[in-house]
């Protein structure tokens, strides 16, 4: 499989921090049958965690959760990387990024199996389109 960048969009949510919120939502997703590229959720200091979803379609994506009667914000921009397995995997897409004079906001990588890993990665809105055109984005 070929490596890709993907610019993708992402959609934020609020939710209590506390036991079986997660779950909530990934089963009303799963029902709803909305498939995601990427999932993260990180507490924040107010007894909320934040939860960013990136949907494989967006549109799919806001029916659910309209009717789920949350309170999103987005859509943004992100982008969602797919490479093989291998040491500094990671390091040419940073590197063409800091060539671009662009910051990384945030990054969160994962290996996947046969010999993948991908990665999600966030820059200022502001730079989203010269982000993509330094990394090739589709």
């Amino acid at each position: 499989m070929p490596n890709s960048v993907h610019l993708a969009k992402y959609y934020k949510m609020m939710v209590p921090h506390k036991a079986g919120q997660g779950i909530k939502l990934l089963e009303h997703l799963q029902k709803s049958k909305v498939n995601l590229l990427a999932f993260l959720a990180f507490p924040e200091k107010n007894g909320k965690a934040q939860v960013d979803c990136v949907p494989v379609d967006p549109a799919k994506f806001t029916a659910a959760a309209k009717k789920a009667k949350w309170n999103i914000k987005g859509p943004k921009a992100c982008f969602v990387i797919d490479d093989k397995d291998q040491v500094g995997a990671f390091v040419p897409y940073a590197a063409k990024l800091a060539k671009a004079k662009i910051n990384i906001r945030a990054a969160a990588a994962v290996r996947g199996g046969a010999e993948r890993c991908g990665v999600i990665l966030w820059v200022n809105q502001r730079d989203v389109k010269k982000a993509a055109k330094a990394l090739g984005a589709k």
